[in-house]
């Protein structure tokens, strides 16, 4: 059962290659507050997202984690929590959760290499990014990525944008 959730979304292009449609900003809405609802996040919130490029996500990749090459999507939570056991604590009406960056260019590359929508890997890489923001890290270890393998499968499955396997 969805809950009315207070959700606002900062939503800035910092790239040329592809449009940022209002329906694309509608489907990265839609995948934040899937995301949100799943984990069944209870306080106001607040995003941000910029839509980018490769040339520009691997000067932040490197910038930020010491990784030299473009990658589709990166996290920057503003809370140190624990996903799942804890939400952060929230001391103003709507609580920042992070920003999102993604390589739309990376995604439509990788949209053609996985044989899905554009729109199907701009989804799960909102997903995949909004569980970040909430605590979730597949890089520490093969259950935590299971953990969030599963997770992001279930919520897409909701959206209707589930992969056939």
């Amino acid at each position: 059962m969805e809950r009315k959730m207070n959700l606002k979304i900062d939503f800035e292009n910092d790239q040329e290659q592809l449009p940022v449609t209002y329906r694309l900003k509608m489907l990265v809405r839609a995948a934040v507050a899937a995301t949100l609802d799943y984990e069944q996040y209870q306080n106001p919130v607040e995003v941000s997202v910029t839509f980018t490029n490769n040339e520009k996500i691997r000067e932040l990749n490197r910038k930020f984690r010491g990784i030299d090459r473009a990658t589709d999507v990166l996290s920057f939570p503003l809370f140190d929590y624990e996903g799942e056991t804890e939400e952060p604590p929230v001391d103003e009406l709507v609580g920042m959760l992070g920003d999102i960056v993604i390589s739309l260019e990376q995604a439509e590359k990788q949209a053609e290499e996985y044989g899905h929508s554009f729109e199907r890997e701009a989804a799960f890489l909102t997903v995949h990014s909004t569980l970040h923001l909430l605590g979730y890290d597949h890089e520490t270890g093969e259950e935590d990525e299971k953990d969030m393998r599963r997770r992001q499968r279930e919520i897409l499955e909701r959206m209707g944008l589930a992969v056939k396997q």
